[in-house]
């Protein structure tokens, strides 16, 4: 399980799934259901006990809690994703005999339709660290725009399993050089293809990284000095065609600045012909309802209101009994967020109309996806300062840069502390800021239309194709089973 963390950013072992994943499956070939659900939660809990132990960080340091309070929260969280390992691991041996290759063949299928569960049903989808995310620099990227995350994941898990197989079953060693060729061979054609096209002129664009602690973020005497020097950068760069805040880069309601800073603010933009996007809660006073949101203004139009909470961070589910844990424990200052429709309209900028996502949404291909094709780039604003210099800002990064990929089109993700970049339609990174330095990075960006196999199927159709290998393998077991009693 360790090994599988290290493929992520920042260490990037992209040979490690391929290990971790044959180890594993090695490991359930002999299995009984009682050593499968022991073996799978200690692989869950070294995988995920590292990739996400920078929940520690928020809980400890910024949450407030007490250290022996916040390993148990953490151990907990991480416990808690590991019985998804658990639950692919008694899948996997509830069906088949030990010992058999079939039972190995089955693995990557199951492993594909666990992940997509973790990612999508589980508290409103928990899609971190895929296995797929691993292979940005490697000919498998190619595979991304076509089949994206979840069928990278399944072809990753199928050479595992022929590993397993031919080390252990002395099968497959004329068809697993093929496969390796092909696959090779077809990955790197699909990497130089191009599946999207230019179309309008190049923008100059500026991305502000304020780099605003989380203890002064929200510290009323600290406001005017937030606002001061986002408002002085902006002000450095109306040469530019568009302007971005990172998530709530402004610590104070709409409503409460509304017309005092936003509105001079949007008619300074607008006198410059320079669209601006920033980022705030929003509260809806008539309903009691909060929203974190982003605005567009100046030469753009159009606001956002994010879809996919943060589960414990922005709203609690499970309740009432997690607000009533979480206040008795008086820690974490967990929002109490509404989730914005699904319907909302695109925002613009300049009149090119963009996909815009705050901070955890990055992660959800599918969200990127709808109306993609009216969509001209992407744009996500973040704020990782809750997470300190641990290993999530530069897995979010990684995330961030598969929608990139998946979508071809550039990205331009703004952050509060780092990690903020300007990112191509093939995912590679044109600029990008350090982290914990305030920082203006001005690049240009092509707006880009067409659209990409994965984004017009969707990640549903793909593992719906791969569940779809499930009567077959089933099929092949009966068909075998009756040739051995003949």
């Amino acid at each position: 399980g360790i090994l599988l963390a290290l493929a992520f950013a920042p260490t990037d072992l992209f040979y490690s799934p391929f290990v971790a994943l044959a180890l594993l499956f090695k490991a359930l070939d002999k299995a009984s259901w009682k050593q499968a659900l022991f073996r799978g939660g200690f692989f869950g809990l070294g995988y995920f006990g590292l990739a996400v132990s920078w929940v520690f960080v928020s809980i400890y340091f910024y949450g407030h809690a007490h250290i022996v309070l916040a390993i148990l929260l953490t151990l907990f969280f991480c416990l808690f994703w590991s019985l998804t390992i658990v639950l692919f691991a008694t899948l996997s041996v509830l069906f088949t005999a030990p010992g058999s290759y079939a039972r190995i063949l089955l693995m990557p299928v199951l492993w594909c339709l666990v992940e997509y569960f973790r990612g999508q049903f589980i508290l409103n989808g928990f899609p971190w660290l895929q296995i797929a995310y691993s292979q940005f620099e490697t000919p498998f990227s190619g595979f991304i725009p076509v089949i994206g995350a979840y069928g990278v994941g399944f072809l990753m898990a199928v050479c595992s399993s022929l590993i397993v197989i031919v080390s252990t079953y002395k099968k497959g060693f004329f068809l697993f050089p093929f496969l390796i060729l092909l696959v090779s061979y077809s990955a790197n054609y699909l990497k130089y293809t191009v599946w999207t096209y230019p179309d309008g002129k190049p923008l100059t664009v500026t991305l502000l990284q304020g780099n605003v602690s989380q203890d002064n973020k929200w510290d009323p005497s600290y406001k005017n000095k937030t606002l001061d020097w986002y408002k002085s950068k902006t002000e450095q760069h109306w040469d530019s065609d568009l302007i971005i805040w990172p998530e709530t880069a402004i610590p104070a309601f709409q409503h409460e600045i509304d017309a005092d800073f936003l509105r001079p603010l949007s008619a300074d933009a607008k006198r410059h012909d320079t669209a601006l996007i920033v980022s705030l809660p929003i509260k809806n006073n008539e309903k009691g309802e909060y929203y974190n949101a982003a605005l567009t203004l100046g030469a753009g139009q159009g606001n956002y209101k994010k879809i996919h909470l943060l589960p414990f961070g922005e709203y609690l589910p499970l309740q009432p009994l997690s607000g009533y844990l979480l206040d008795s424990l008086n820690i974490l200052p967990i929002g109490r967020f509404t989730p914005g429709s699904d319907q909302q309209a695109l925002m613009q900028a300049k009149g090119y109309p963009f996909i815009l996502t705050i901070c955890y949404e990055a992660v959800f291909g599918e969200q990127t996806a709808v109306r993609l094709n009216d969509a001209r780039f992407l744009v996500n604003v973040t704020n990782d300062g809750w997470f300190g210099d641990s290993l999530e800002p530069y897995q979010h990064m990684q995330m961030a840069r598969m929608r990139a990929l998946e979508s071809g089109r550039y990205l331009l993700r703004v952050t509060n502390t780092g990690l903020t970049a300007i990112v191509g339609p093939k995912g590679q990174m044109y600029y990008q800021a350090p982290l914990f330095e305030p920082a203006e990075l001005t690049g240009k960006i092509v707006p880009m239309a067409g659209i990409t196999p994965i984004t017009m199927m969707g990640d549903k159709s793909i593992v719906f194709i791969i569940a779809l290998l499930i009567p077959f393998w089933i099929m092949g077991v009966n068909y075998r089973k009756k040739s051995t009693i003949k």
